[in-house]
């Protein structure tokens, strides 16, 4: 395959990043949750990993554990997670979903994706196909960021 050159590659991916930009702010306004953009993303990780100790989630979300604390306390007064002692060591606390917090998570989801499938009506099959291969090169692309 055929590198473009530079200069091209870095348009691409100024292009790319106005896009995924404009895509995420989108989402973010479909989800509808309610909450901040740091509450979302905590609520996520959580749901995805399951339960975490505070410094593990803050590690996670690339923030530092005093913020990370803040953004829990508000999740925990909306009765989206909650907050246990660790098995092993009782001087941790580990951050669990509630049922509350995961109704809100999958609701936020569903949302987004519905808007993106009434988005994705637009395209012929065609371009369907194209989006897909596309999609799959992104996902390349983050790869190695897990």
């Amino acid at each position: 395959m055929i590198r473009p050159p530079i200069v091209e590659r870095e348009l691409l991916a100024a292009r790319l990043r106005l896009a995924v930009t404009r895509l995420n702010r989108r989402l973010r306004a479909e989800a509808d949750s309610g909450l901040t953009a740091s509450g979302i993303s905590a609520l996520a990780t959580i749901g995805r990993r399951g339960p975490l100790p505070l410094g593990e989630l803050a590690a996670a979300e690339g923030v530092k554990p005093p913020t990370m604390t803040a953004t829990v306390a508000a999740l925990e007064a909306e009765g989206l997670v909650a907050r246990s002692a660790d098995g092993r060591d009782r001087r941790v606390s580990r951050v669990s979903l509630t049922a509350r917090g995961r109704q809100r998570l999958d609701r936020a989801r569903t949302r987004k994706t519905a808007y993106l499938a009434a988005r994705l009506e637009r395209l012929d099959e065609v371009q369907l196909e194209q989006l897909d291969r596309a999609v799959a090169l992104f996902e390349l692309v983050l790869e190695e960021d897990g």
